[in-house]
């Protein structure tokens, strides 16, 4: 199988009135993994917060997260392609953080999220090359088997 991105990185802000260990729950669970990185930043109002991230490298890593974010979102991704992918052949797109702490996952269209982003393989690295990769991926995946990488 041809690897669907170079990285995949998922990452989301814990701000000082937020629940860290929820939002560690979370990505853990969204990812499969504690595998991620905390780092102590301070906000636009000086306060403290943590930034999660998560970089994933491997295919069935990125398996893995397509198949947690259900066939909902990737129907969603495909009819929204062109607006998913930019000319760097980058993907990105945004959960709603707080619908996903609750064990849903749901495209955002505002800034409390789950921020998830890209590198597309692509030969030659043009968009229309990512767009089709990536849409004949999300196509072909598999959400009745979650083990099969």
């Amino acid at each position: 199988m041809q690897v669907t991105f170079h990285w995949l990185r998922v990452q989301t802000f814990c701000y000082a009135t937020e629940r860290r260990e929820l939002l560690e729950e979370t990505m853990a669970e969204l990812l499969g993994t504690d595998e991620f990185t905390e780092e102590i930043s301070e906000g636009e109002h000086g306060n403290v917060m943590t930034i999660l991230e998560a970089r994933l490298t491997k295919q069935r890593e990125f398996n893995a997260l397509f198949r947690k974010l259900g066939p909902g979102i990737c129907s969603w991704l495909l009819e929204d392609m062109e607006n998913r992918v930019d000319e760097d052949c980058v993907f990105y797109m945004r959960l709603d953080k707080q619908s996903a702490v609750q064990g849903t996952y749901e495209v955002a269209h505002h800034g409390d999220v789950i921020a998830i982003t890209g590198k597309v393989q692509s030969h030659p690295a043009r968009k229309d090359v990512a767009v089709r990769t990536l849409s004949g991926y999300l196509t072909g995946l598999d959400h009745s088997d979650p083990a099969s990488s």
